[in-house]
């Protein structure tokens, strides 16, 4: 890795860290951060629902950007998103029905449970995306259509939950499949957390061989790499991520395909420095959308899933008109 892009690296943390401390003081109320000391009750919101919010939208927004990153690499191509394909669509519909068939757990397993059913729900997708991607006549649309077929399938699936569910249920299923951070909590960032750092670290010491399946299975297979057990791995690292961050905010799209992308243009194509980029990247973008989300039309709130959709699905249009352009 460059000096240029880990002096790039800094300069992301550096910038990550600021806005941290800036969100923490924006919400329905101001609260400055010199003033916490002075007012126990400020202090209290800041501690109990400003603070778990802000540290949420960072892990789910890495997560998001790094899961992208480990698909487009693993299927080496750019426009492989978890939304796209329809893996967050497959670990919403799992968490979906945790949410109107609830069962009796002992309470440690319930704090895991969601997490756990989305991501069965995303690792059932993604094994499927993934053997369709290795076919010989895997093209681009091909993988796309599989992709909407899926996203059809599962949010038809979700659409009959919502039907027979009763109205406390409906209201959070509706408010879960726009995206929200609003219910962040300590417990359920604890959890999230020790399913995505985990994950995370794994991708980022495996990056160096993630570059070279870049060559081709092959390849990769000649100068060492255990391909079938590196994809395996992989695999479950990316099911992780996206399911632990379907499972505390909901279904937020385009990050793990716009954050990737960017950073692959801004770095290149190198994954010891993409894949951490592209953590800091996506933190950075989801912390931003979260503040805009929650001060744009303060005291309500607008789902961040919307305001991550709206910068995602032009750039997505970009991206295919760009890849038209040259092949033509």
């Amino acid at each position: 890795m460059s000096r240029a892009v880990c002096r790039n690296l800094w300069l992301l943390g550096l910038l990550l860290a600021a806005l941290t401390l800036l969100a923490t003081t924006f919400g329905a109320m101001r609260i400055s951060l010199t003033g916490l000391w002075a007012d126990e009750w400020l202090r209290q919101i800041w501690l109990t629902i400003r603070l778990p919010r802000v540290l949420l939208a960072l892990l789910v927004g890495a997560s998001l950007a790094l899961a992208g990153c480990v698909m487009q690499g693993l299927f080496r191509n750019p426009l492989a998103d978890p939304g796209l394909l329809g893996i967050s669509s497959g670990a919403a519909l799992a968490v979906a029905f945790w949410l109107v068939l609830p069962l009796s757990l002992p309470a440690i397993i319930m704090l895991y449970a969601p997490m756990l059913a989305a991501f069965l729900g995303s690792l059932a997708v993604m094994v499927v995306i993934f053997m369709l991607s290795r076919a010989g006549d895997a093209t681009l649309s091909r993988l796309l259509l599989v992709g909407i077929a899926i996203n059809a399938l599962c949010g038809a699936a979700v659409g009959v939950l919502s039907w027979i569910s009763n109205d406390a249920q409906l209201r959070q299923l509706s408010l879960w499949g726009m995206g929200s951070l609003g219910q962040a909590q300590w417990s359920t960032l604890l959890v999230a957390a020790t399913l995505m750092l985990p994950s995370a670290i794994v991708v980022w010491r495996v990056s160096a061989q993630l570059n070279l399946l870049q060559l081709g299975d092959e390849e990769a297979h000649y100068l060492g790499v255990n391909v079938r057990a590196l994809q395996r791995l992989l695999l479950l690292c990316s099911a992780l991520l996206v399911a632990s961050s379907v499972a505390v905010s909901g279904v937020i799209g385009f990050i793990g395909l716009v954050v990737p992308h960017l950073m692959r243009l801004w770095l290149g194509p190198d994954h010891r420095g993409l894949a951490p980029a592209s953590l800091l990247a996506g933190a950075i973008l989801l912390l931003i959308a979260d503040t805009l989300a929650r001060t744009l039309v303060s005291p309500a709130e607008m789902p961040v899933g919307l305001l991550t959709s709206l910068l995602g699905a032009p750039w997505f249009l970009w991206l295919i008109f760009r890849q038209e352009k040259t092949r033509g």
